[in-house]
Order: C-alpha cells, then sequence, then structure tokens
C-alpha cells in the first residue's frame, strides 16, 4: 500500500491557473442567467433628458415673422403624425416671502399758500396733419396810381405826335386804329380825323396846313382834310403790305413809305402814282426819313441794316450795318449831311452821311429807342423808349440834359412843341408835355377810360 500511495503522480505546472480556467466558463453562465432574468424583475431603464443649458441674458431683439408655409391637403394632414409635444420646463422653485419692513413714518407737509382751485389743464394731444396742408398766397403788388382819364381820349397805345406849323395843335395816331386832332391851347380834341382798318402808324400835317396823310398797318395811306376828315386820295400798298412807316419832302410833293415786305416806296402825291418799288432790306422796315432838300431818303429795319436812297433816279446810294438790332426814329439833321438813329440795341447813333462813320453816341437808355424828334433849333435831340423814359440830349457834346419818367410804361412817340418842351405818348393813351430843363410833366390828354 505505501508504494501505490508513492505511486500516485503529483499534476505538473501552475494549479491555480488551471483553477481559474475552470471557473471562467461558469462565470459566463451566471452573467448570461443574471443579465436575462434581471430585465424581467426591474423593467426598463429611465431614460436621461438632455437639458440644454440657460442661455445668458442678451438684448431682446424682435424676432422675424415666419415664413408661411404652404397648406397641406386634408388626406395628408389627417395621415401626418402629430409634432411630438415638448416636455414643459420644470417650475422654479418658491421662493419664501420675506416680510416687508415697515415704512418709516412720513414727515408732514409744510403748510402751502391759499390757492385758487383751477381746473387741470388739458391733456394736450398731439395735432394730425391736416389732409390739405396749410397754403400762404403772397398778395399781388400794389396798383399802380390811378391815371385821369377823357372819355374822347386814345384807348390804346399813342403811337405817333406831329405838331402843327403854327405850333398850335397836335395829331396822334393811335394803335387803336384812330386819328385825332388835339388843340394844345384849349387842351381840348377838336375832332377825329379819321380811322384805320388796323393799327395806325403815322400822321403828319401836309405843308398846307389843310390836309394831312396817314398810314397804318392794313396797307393804306390816305390824304385826308383836317377840316371834317373827308378822304381825298388813298394810296394802297397793294402786295407790299402793311405800312411801318411814313415821311414826305419838305414841299409836300413826294412821300416814302416803308412796309412789311422790306420794300420802300416813293409816292408822287400830286400826281397819285407811284414813282418807284425799291426792293433791298431782308426784313420788315421800321424806319423812314427824306432828307431837308427832298431829294433823298434814309431806310432802317429790324435787323439793324441802314440804307440811303436817291428817291429821284430810284436807285440805292449806300448799306451799312448800323445797329446790332433794329433801327428806329431816323431823322435828319437841317444840313442834310447828318442823320440820328435809335435802335433795339438801346443806343442812338450820329452818322455823317458823307463818310457813313459813326460821329457820336448818345447812351443812357436801357430798353429799345423808339423814336426821336429834334428841336426846331436842332441843339437837342428828344428820345423816347420801351424803357419808360423820355431823354433830351445835347446834339454838340451827346451829353444827357434831362429824362422823364411817369412810370407808366413803354413810350412810343415823341415831338417837340413849338415852345421847346417836349412832347411824349406810350401805352398809358396818354399825351404828356415835359419841360425843357427837365421837372415833372403834366398830362396834355388823358386817355379814355378801360
Amino acid at each position: 500500500r505505501g508504494c501505490a500511495r508513492d505511486a500516485v503522480a503529483v499534476p505538473a505546472g501552475r494549479p491555480r491557473l488551471r483553477r481559474a480556467a475552470l471557473a471562467l466558463p461558469l462565470l459566463a453562465v451566471i452573467v448570461i442567467l443574471a443579465d436575462q432574468f434581471g430585465a424581467w424583475s426591474a423593467g426598463e431603464p429611465a431614460k436621461e433628458v438632455a437639458t440644454a443649458p440657460v442661455p445668458e441674458p442678451t438684448e431682446s431683439k424682435t424676432a422675424p415673422e415666419p415664413l408661411a408655409e404652404p397648406a397641406v391637403p386634408a388626406q395628408e394632414s389627417a395621415a401626418k403624425p402629430a409634432r411630438p409635444v415638448e416636455p414643459a420646463p420644470a417650475p422654479a422653485p418658491v421662493q419664501p416671502v420675506q416680510p416687508t419692513p415697515a415704512a418709516a413714518p412720513a414727515e408732514p407737509a409744510a403748510p402751502l399758500p391759499a390757492q385758487s382751485e383751477q381746473p387741470a389743464p388739458a391733456t394736450q394731444q398731439t395735432a394730425l396733419a391736416p389732409a390739405t396742408p396749410p397754403e400762404t398766397v403772397a398778395p399781388p403788388p400794389p396798383a399802380p396810381p390811378a391815371q385821369p382819364t377823357q372819355s374822347d381820349g386814345h384807348r390804346d397805345a399813342v403811337v405817333w405826335l406831329a405838331v402843327s406849323a403854327d405850333g398850335h395843335e397836335i395829331m396822334s395816331a393811335s394803335t387803336d386804329h384812330m386819328i385825332k386832332l388835339w388843340d394844345i391851347d384849349g387842351k381840348r380834341l377838336i375832332r377825329n380825323v379819321g380811322e384805320h382798318k388796323d393799327m395806325a402808324r403815322t400822321a403828319l400835317f401836309m405843308p398846307d396846313g389843310k390836309t394831312a396823310l396817314t398810314a397804318a398797318d392794313d396797307g393804306e395811306i390816305v390824304l385826308r382834310q383836317l377840316s371834317d376828315g373827308a378822304v381825298l386820295h388813298v394810296f394802297s400798298s397793294g402786295q407790299n403790305g402793311g405800312v411801318r412807316k411814313l415821311a414826305i419832302s419838305p414841299d409836300g410833293r413826294l412821300a416814302v413809305s416803308g412796309h412789311d415786305s422790306g420794300s420802300v416806296v416813293v409816292w408822287d402825291l400830286a400826281k397819285g402814282a407811284v414813282l418807284h418799288v425799291l426792293p433791298g432790306h431782308d426784313w420788315p422796315i421800321s424806319s423812314v426819313a427824306v432828307s431837308p432838300d427832298g431829294t433823298k431818303a434814309l431806310s432802317g429795319s429790324i435787323d439793324g441794316e441802314l440804307k440811303l436812297w436817291d428817291i429821284l433816279a430810284g436807285k440805292q446810294l449806300r448799306s451799312w450795318h448800323g445797329h446790332d438790332r433794329g433801327a428806329y426814329g431816323a431823322v435828319f439833321t437841317a444840313d442834310g449831311h447828318h442823320a440820328v438813329t435809335g435802335s433795339g440795341d438801346y443806343s442812338i447813333k450820329l452818322w455823317d452821311l458823307d463818310s457813313f462813320k459813326e460821329v457820336r453816341r448818345f447812351d443812357g437808355h436801357y430798353g429799345t429807342v423808339y423814336a426821336l424828334a429834334l428841336s426846331p433849333d436842332g441843339k437837342r435831340l428828344g428820345s423816347v423808349s420801351l424803357d419808360g423814359t423820355a431823354r433830351i440830349w445835347n446834339m454838340d457834346t451827346g451829353d444827357q440834359i434831362a429824362e422823364f419818367d411817369p412810370g407808366t410804361g413803354p413810350m412810343y412817340s415823341v415831338a417837340f412843341a413849338a415852345d421847346g418842351t417836349l412832347l411824349t405818348g406810350g401805352i398809358d393813351r396818354t399825351i404828356r408835355d415835359w419841360p425843357a430843363a427837365g421837372g415833372d410833366g403834366t398830362v396834355l390828354f388823358a386817355g379814355a377810360p378801360e
């Protein structure tokens, strides 16, 4: 027996490792069983809810309005599962209410002075802008001073004045078509000499003192009897157009007319015939004058062109551009070798008709110089302008002697009276008399009431 016990073999190696290896399968079985039976007894574990961190307070901003979603058909809407409702946030823990400390006793108010009770002012409301804003309109300018009137006066601008040889009468032409004869001494209308079919432009005393020659835009030159206005002869311009200006020779035998067409017509008044039709101006005639010896004529047109004519032979002697604008009011000096013209360029020029050079200039007007007149002695020049003034100039020096401004608008006509005073007519329908040395004028003949 002893030998048998001694014969038992002792296992070689590491017995602990072998025991651990044998225990591993048993542990795996226990873990599996525990996992299966643990789920039945404990149920499903609760899911953790992730809580977003509370953002730090920031400036409040207005959230943009959500975009409108397209409409969903009814069937699709019913089949579509409802959006899960987010869990409401847990209520904040209730803070214990702390007792409010007792208020300090109020100090007695100081006594106020006695005042009469007044109703509380009404609450001021913001004024709403009216539908139509208020408008402030400036008043019209003050009316000019009232002008004297007379029932038999002209009803429109006085565009021509002529003084009779004896100095007692004035003849006027107006855009109201009328020719009137006035008594200077008696300051009254003698008679209406005649009426044209269109604006009257010129009215001239004939050398015989008994007749007058008048012209108008109607294209007629009419010889009239002064005593009763009877028409003695009519000279028609025909295709030459309206008569803008008219002049006669000192002896009354010839007349020269300027027309809308730019032509100059020479008339034999004694024979009642046309001597010459002189073309040459490209624009309407604005001025005509006849030399003291009755052999030449000076014409000007609205483009400033000047022409000197031999009216007996019917030929042009010279042409030159005298002004930048229309030439008006041409008048010969007594020697026949010089002439004066006014213009739309506001200038007045004295011309040497032998050299055709400018001798002197009379500056001062600031509007078209529309008419000119020489005093009987030839030493003074009268002018009127669309600037509303009349002026008297020294012919020898070109200096201005006097200026007159009635403040009634443009002036169109001028003449010297026998006593040396200046007569003017204008848009205000009046005929005025101005002292030769300057000063206030008087209304000789007023216009008709408007």
